[in-house]
């Protein structure tokens, strides 16, 4: 299926809030994708960094990369983010995914699940807990996760064969899944594969199902995942990059 790129903020928060998803081709200019490319290469010595031999995954990249906080909060991100969740929207966390060829791995449909806070505090319907890199993480409600989107920033191209996200249409309605949902949505919806290019936005509800493949190719597919939030959180809670 090959779906119309939203063009419009409106036709993006259409797309967002019917089909969990949306595509902006082109939506980040040369030198903002610099900008980006600069900032990550002053944090690859990072303790928050993961590396099989090369750097492959940054988390926490907001703290780790100030550089990075600012471009997220300036525009175009806070733009895009803007239009689906509303003028409160900001930057929580990010991460960066880098495959290559000496790192390259798949990812299961999943949602994600996950948000990062300051300290643990018991509250209602928030577990488990974790700590990764030396930050807190819990799985919230999904009302939390429900005022979340997320915004991954592709610096090099993402074909079907570069490891492009796949996504079940939808999926963001139905609340948090349980495995056995998954497998069955899996087999019952239609896939999507959000053929990325290099400089484009793809906009993501946390709670839509999506996975991706190995790369097939020799080549590299650096992608920056940054969170957005439009809601404050519950119980004294504070979320990481607060």
């Amino acid at each position: 299926m090959t779906r119309k790129y939203p063009a419009s903020p409106v036709e993006i928060a259409a797309h967002v809030k019917d089909l969990g998803f949306a595509i902006c081709p082109s939506a980040i200019d040369p030198s903002l994708l610099a900008a980006f490319e600069g900032a990550l290469a002053d944090v690859e010595g990072s303790t928050n960094v993961r590396s099989r031999g090369s750097v492959y995954a940054i988390r926490n990249l907001l703290t780790a990369a100030p550089a990075v906080r600012k471009l997220a909060e300036a525009e175009p991100l806070i733009a895009l983010a803007r239009s689906v969740l509303g003028d409160t929207a900001r930057p929580v966390r990010g991460l960066l995914f880098d495959k290559r060829p000496e790192a390259n791995w798949l990812v299961p449909w999943h949602q994600d699940l996950t948000i990062c806070v300051k300290e643990r505090r018991e509250i209602e319907g928030f577990g488990p807990w974790s700590v990764k890199a030396g930050v807190v993480h819990v799985q919230p409600p999904a009302r939390v996760l429900e005022e979340m989107v997320a915004l991954r920033i592709h610096l090099d191209d993402a074909p079907a064969d570069n490891g492009a996200l796949r996504v079940l249409p939808g999926t963001h309605l139905l609340g948090r899944l349980s495995p056995a949902k998954i497998t069955t949505l899996a087999k019952e919806i239609q896939v999507e594969t959000c053929a990325s290019p290099r400089g484009s936005v793809l906009i993501l509800r946390p709670l839509l199902l999506h996975a991706s493949s190995a790369s097939a190719k020799p080549a590299r597919r650096r992608v920056i995942h940054i969170e957005y939030s439009s809601g404050a959180l519950p119980g004294g809670l504070h979320w990481h990059e607060d």
